[in-house]
């Protein structure tokens, strides 16, 4: 498996400043080139780690979720990684390797572990190597039902879940699925969706999901809302509900994105 990973730096002075930006009231595109080391931040209780923030809780912007890229230095980490209790995560590292302890056990992570961990996961996370490892992080606030049970930890891996093709596709556009879809304990689901050279999502999706994409692998062209807009690895891209979005996947290699959206719950009636 290949994943983009961000490397920081500083676009040089001779670098033009026009780029794909866009931030819209539907949508936003934060290009690769965005993650440099002035737009990186830090958080307490983390020793040797940076991270950029893709998405956060904003009027007008994300609503439901957070995500970062963390990156992680040799002997860094933390074993106080989040205060929040209601906060649920998923992790997807993209480089390097970690070790999480979650639940008392500790467990080896490398590039492509997928990780959910639900509100009260008492769990840490080390560097224990010599190279930098980044992982992406996806915080949600987790939405409790009555009557209906808190998932338990999944553990797992890209490489070793086989992707499922949509309908009448012949394979062109995939979804992996770490975690049942019809599992409705899951208020989230954090998929990777994979494109083939001309696959193609053929017809505008308006839908109440609201979404984060982060291209992991590739290059394609994407309908957010009225706009048609080229989108490579390393970009991120926030979608509001029922933002319209299509896709063509015009290669040469294969298009991956890493997806965020909220589900199985009931749409809140105040805002």
């Amino acid at each position: 498996m290949s994943y983009h990973v961000p490397r920081g730096g500083l676009p040089p002075q001779t670098a033009l400043t026009t780029d794909r930006a866009r931030f819209t009231e539907a949508y936003a595109v934060i290009p690769a080139r965005t993650l440099s080391d002035i737009t990186a931040s830090a958080l307490p209780h983390w020793q040797r780690t940076r991270l950029w923030v893709l998405a956060r809780p904003l009027s007008g912007f994300a609503e439901t979720f957070s995500q970062y890229v963390v990156e992680v230095a040799p002997g860094g980490g933390s074993e106080r990684p989040d205060d929040t209790p209601d906060a649920e995560a998923v992790l997807f590292v993209v480089d390097g390797s970690l070790i999480l302890t979650v639940e008392g056990a500790e467990h080896p992570l490398t590039g492509g572990s997928y990780v959910y961990l639900p509100p009260g996961a008492g769990w840490g996370l080390r560097n224990v190597s010599d190279a930098t490892a980044t992982f992406h992080w996806i915080r949600k606030a987790y939405q409790r039902v009555d009557g209906v049970e808190v998932p338990e930890v999944v553990i797992t891996r890209d490489q070793d879940v086989a992707p499922q093709p949509m309908p009448d596709t012949g394979g062109a556009w995939s979804t992996t699925r770490f975690v049942d879809p019809t599992d409705v304990r899951h208020d989230m689901h954090v998929n990777i969706v994979t494109f083939e050279p001309g696959g193609t999502i053929p017809f505008p999706e308006t839908h109440v999901m609201e979404h984060g994409l982060y291209v992991l692998e590739g290059k394609a062209v994407y309908l957010l809302n009225q706009d048609w807009v080229e989108v490579e690895a390393g970009d991120f891209m926030w979608l509001r509900a029922f933002c319209p979005q299509a896709c063509y996947a015009g290669g040469p290699g294969r298009f991956r994105y890493l997806l965020y959206k909220d589900v199985n719950r009931h749409p809140r009636l105040t805002v």
